[in-house]
């Protein structure tokens, strides 16, 4: 998909919750969904989940960013990374490496978009890693994972054969149905605030989680 398409479809702003960092951002889901199906002529396509600063993110950047030992010189994971907010923090705070998976084509496309806003180097991976082995990294980061059964499945067991390799897992999670009730602990907390016609609040509890 076209970065060209992100950047006019969207107003460059600054991350609530992460001000440091500046994204290319939409004001509301709906009008973009809709000329993205009329741009492509695909119906039922995905959301863009991209144009968002979504809370679990928001929270596990600004953990990133507020402690940088956890990052600096290591090769780091943001996977399901949307926007790549969570990748962007993680090369600020100092990464040698920095890979962003996403399967969407316009995820993919924004990646790079605000990578280049920001003035990192962020490596893209366009494709379903959870269907393979994880590559070798020593962090592994994902924001608001848990939001089905089915993803929440998919996503523990890629996440554990992460951990079990030896990488330090991080996860931001804004209290999603299907969070796992035991595997992590909670290392930080922070009331984020997101956007109404998302959340239907205007700040969300978020809890960054170790896998343990």
């Amino acid at each position: 998909m076209s970065i060209e398409f992100v950047r006019e479809h969207t107003e460059i702003r600054p991350v609530p919750f992460v001000p440091e960092i500046r994204l290319h951002l939409a004001e509301e889901a709906v009008p973009l969904w809709e000329l993205m199906e009329r741009v492509t002529g695909e119906v039922g396509m995905a959301p863009p989940f991209w144009a968002f600063a979504w809370a679990g993110g928001q929270a596990l950047a600004r953990f990133v960013l507020d402690h940088p030992g956890l990052i600096t010189g290591r090769r780091v994971l943001d996977l399901a990374a949307g926007s790549g907010l969570v990748a962007i923090a993680a090369k600020r705070a100092g990464a040698a490496l920095v890979l962003a998976n996403e399967i969407d084509g316009y995820a993919d496309a924004a990646i790079e978009a605000n990578a280049e806003l920001n003035g990192v180097d962020v490596q893209r991976i366009h494709g379903d890693l959870l269907v393979a082995d994880p590559p070798d990294v020593d962090v592994v980061l994902a924001g608001d994972v848990f939001y089905n059964r089915e993803m929440t499945q998919m996503m523990l067991g890629f996440l554990r054969k992460a951990y079990a390799s030896g990488a330090l897992v991080l996860v931001g999670d804004p209290g999603r149905a299907y969070r796992p009730a035991e595997g992590f602990e909670e290392v930080a907390a922070f009331r984020v605030p997101v956007d109404r016609d998302l959340e239907d609040a205007e700040q969300k509890m978020v809890t960054v989680l170790k896998m343990v």
